[in-house]
């Protein structure tokens, strides 16, 4: 039987009510005296002054770089946006990924070129000033003006506007009140108001969605997304967060000399210009201060990724379908509670959002979408490393499952004697769509920036599992999956990594060695502990004692949750493609790429190396830029038997998901591990959150090693995480007995030293011991503080 590609449905007048046409008249209306285009190339006269100044006043200073940055380019830029998508808000969004991508090349243009003439820091004030003045001019020239349309919306009374716009700066501000007062001591109360606010105004615009204009739908969808963000990305009065914190070192190194060397250091994170060379930029011409650009303006960036998610499949369907596939993509736990940590991939999932409107806005130039998408997938590339090999595993994917179905097709058409429209029609991707970005990642990974080697060695470890040799096992978040996987306890995991540690030491261990003795190490116990959970409220005590385990009830509602995202998504295929009642219908090429996102998760979960080098949570979100519409749709298909109450059902289950993903449930009733974005404690908070004691712990150890010029220090691997900007010399981020030194200095942080507890990462799992304190007694204790300690 042939498989059968349907066109989409037509869409209902409510649908089609106030969207722009598909292209602007340019010559309609009276000619203003002075062009939109004009005005905003004369506006960077002063914005240049400004910055060209010695000492410039801080708030203007702030002002004229984000004028320069964004603001101006995002103008610009919207003009050449139009010819290749065909809606206003599109050319909006795809605006501000050009400018994302402006800033970055005309920063790595003048970080390349000027040394070549003998400037040994390219990346100051005023070269950055002269450099985005001058591209702006030219892209000035070539921009057409873009007009009002006739027929578009009129100014005045926006409807919607005011309850839309009003219930996102509640929840924004209450976003940023939230992690203010739990960075100073006081409850979550008002983080928990926060995301109570986003549910409802997600609710909103669900319930709201045929009344209101497209703009004022995506205007809540930025807010709401905004807000999750914020109320982890504000947490910590330093940079908080996993990857954030090396991502900072790198932007640090970067902006100290004034110059990006990936000679100097040959490391991927290095490579990623998006926390480099942007951060830079954005430093140099704002007076924002450095943690706020990674804390607000990557996150505020991000933000942006919902809208894009939503613009991209409102160009194939309903409002319902996409304002629901943007609500599961912000519902998905990674977005709130990873995403604000690492900077490196919110731009470039910005970018990948921006390439999927141009993929699905099939009303536009096929030749040119192309061209641009392949532009954008070559930003993603010199953004992040993981997400670019990613998109190119599933559009490869994508390419091979588009021929596989054409050939079914074809032999289906010919027993069947006849021809339909739809074989005949071309495929977004072709084969220069998929290979182009394939060799521009070896490229810049490779003979470039010579960063290849983490690719290497997890290419090594693939082969080896797929051939039969040694696998070792994955991620725990493996588990989760329905393809398989299996989770490991961590009492394993302890013992592999101390036999680890033991192996790769051997050589030096023993009498006068550099290591403890064996014997003395296998003495240390070092006992596994659970992650601390919340304890039970009044409404959980009260569950509790109707028999109702509140613990088991947390874990089976994120199991639930879990297996609810997988089973829709996978469901939404067929309930697209063959369901009578179907809200949207695919045409070839989403259900391909959709089919190859999910080959792509499929693979990290088979492959264990996979899961432990790009994290299997991550590869779904990611997923979801191409599999959201089919989740969507199955969710209202499987609601349908409710009739009109279908989407206020849809609307209450994606309120309760997100009140539960985002813990707002679990510190209810307790009984459940707290999420850092609500609390001052629980596992984020004890190895992520920084602390002013170890900081000045730091610094006191390094200026002491400074003045004895020698000494290697020693410390777990996430208060080094925290601290690594600060210590400038030798250091090992490990303190495990059997990875112990004897001539090192130890720091304990501020978690080690309260708690006597050392958590560990190892195959892609986080792992709590007790420490054994014992192994320090043969020190001397040389610096305490209340919130570290320093052995020597």
């Amino acid at each position: 039987m042939s498989l059968r590609v349907r066109r989409p449905a037509p869409r209902s007048p409510a649908d089609r009510r106030e969207e722009p046409p598909a292209r602007p008249n340019r010559s309609a209306g009276r000619r203003p005296l002075l062009s939109r285009r004009l005005a905003v190339l004369l506006s960077l006269a002063p914005a240049s002054i400004v910055q060209l100044l010695p000492d410039p006043p801080a708030v203007p200073q702030t002002l004229a770089g984000l004028w320069l940055l964004f603001g101006a380019p995002v103008l610009l830029w919207r003009g050449i946006a139009w010819r290749i998508v065909t809606t206003g808000t599109a050319a909006w969004l795809l605006s501000v990924g050009f400018t994302v991508v402006t800033d970055i090349v005309v920063a790595l243009t003048v970080n390349t070129a000027l040394p070549l003439v003998g400037v040994e820091r390219p990346l100051t004030r005023l070269i950055l000033t002269i450099a985005m003045a001058v591209t702006l001019v030219l892209l000035g020239a070539i921009a057409p003006e873009v007009r009002r349309p006739p027929g578009g919306p009129r100014r005045g009374r926006v409807r919607g506007l005011r309850p839309v716009a009003g219930l996102g700066a509640l929840a924004l501000v209450l976003s940023v009140a939230g992690p203010i007062r739990l960075n100073n001591g006081f409850s979550g109360t008002v983080s928990v108001v926060a995301m109570i606010v986003v549910a409802a105004l997600i609710a909103l615009l669900l319930l709201r969605r045929a009344r209101y204009p497209v703009p004022v739908l995506e205007l809540g969808i930025y807010c709401a997304s905004a807000a999750l963000l914020l109320l982890t990305s504000l947490r910590g009065q330093f940079i908080t967060g996993h990857d954030i914190q090396k991502e900072f070192l790198y932007f640090r190194l970067a902006l100290g000399g004034e110059y990006w060397d990936i000679g100097t250091y040959t490391d991927p994170y290095n490579a990623c210009l998006s926390i480099t060379l942007l951060p830079v930029s954005v430093f140099q011409l704002t007076a924002l201060p450095d943690t706020v650009i990674f804390k607000v303006v990557l996150p505020l960036l991000f933000a942006f990724t919902p809208v894009l998610v939503h613009r991209a499949v409102r160009n194939v369907a309903p409002r319902v379908v996409a304002l629901m596939s943007a609500v599961y993509f912000i519902v998905f736990p990674t977005f709130f509670t990873d995403m604000p940590y690492l900077g490196r991939q919110e731009v470039a999932f910005l970018l990948l959002g921006c390439a999927m409107v141009v993929l699905t806005d099939s009303r536009g130039p096929l030749p040119l979408r192309r061209i641009v998408f392949v532009i954008l997938l070559g930003g993603i590339v010199l953004s992040h490393y993981s997400t670019t090999y990613v998109v190119v595993g599933t559009l490869a994917a994508s390419f091979v499952l588009d021929k596989i179905w054409r050939l079914v097709s074809r032999r289906g058409r010919n027993r069947l004697r006849r021809r339909r429209r739809e074989d005949r029609m071309l495929s977004f991707l072709t084969w220069w769509v998929v290979a182009v970005p394939a060799v521009l990642a070896l490229l810049w990974s490779g003979p470039l920036t010579h960063t290849g080697g983490q690719v290497e060695r997890t290419l090594s470890a693939v082969a080896a599992a797929v051939v039969g040799g040694d696998a070792e096992s994955g991620s725990s978040d493996t588990a989760y999956s329905i393809f398989g996987g299996a989770k490991t306890s961590a009492e394993e995991r302890m013992k592999d990594y101390k036999e680890e540690l033991l192996e790769a030491s051997a050589n030096e261990r023993g009498e006068g060695g550099d290591y403890l003795p064996l014997k003395q190490v296998n003495a240390q116990a070092t006992p596994v502990v659970d992650v601390p959970t919340m304890e039970l409220t009044e409404l959980g005590a009260a569950l509790d004692s109707l028999g109702i385990s509140v613990p088991g009830l947390n874990g089976a509602l994120r199991q639930g949750a879990a297996l609810f995202f997988q089973i829709m998504a996978m469901a939404g295929f067929a309930v697209a493609l063959w369901a009578r009642r179907s809200t949207f219908r695919p045409v070839r090429d989403q259900a391909t790429i959709a089919a190859g996102a999910w080959c792509m998760v499929a693979v990290f979960t088979l492959i264990p190396q996979l899961s432990v080098d790009y994290s299997l949570l991550r590869a779904f979100q990611q997923g979801l830029f191409f599999f959201a519409p089919f989740l969507a749709t199955a969710t209202l298909w499987a609601l349908r038997w409710a009739g009109r109450k279908t989407v206020p059902l849809a609307c209450a289950l994606l309120a309760v998901l997100l009140l539960d993903l985002a813990g707002v449930v679990p510190k209810a009733l307790g009984g459940y591990p707290a999420q850092v974005q609500l609390s001052n404690s629980g596992q984020y908070y004890a190895i992520y959150y920084p602390h002013a004691e170890e900081r000045k712990a730091a610094l006191w150890l390094d200026e002491k090693i400074g003045v004895h010029k020698q000494g290697l220090v020693q410390t777990d691997r996430f208060t080094y995480s925290r601290l690594q900007s600060l210590i400038t010399h030798p250091t090992l981020a490990d303190i495990h007995p059997a990875a112990l030194r004897t001539d090192s200095y130890v720091l304990l942080g501020t978690t080690p030293a309260r708690t006597g507890k050392v958590t560990i990462f190892y195959r892609g799992d986080l792992i709590t011991y007790e420490y054994p304190m014992k192994v320090l007694d043969s020190r001397d204790l040389i610096y305490s503080n209340g919130g570290a300690v320093i052995y020597r």
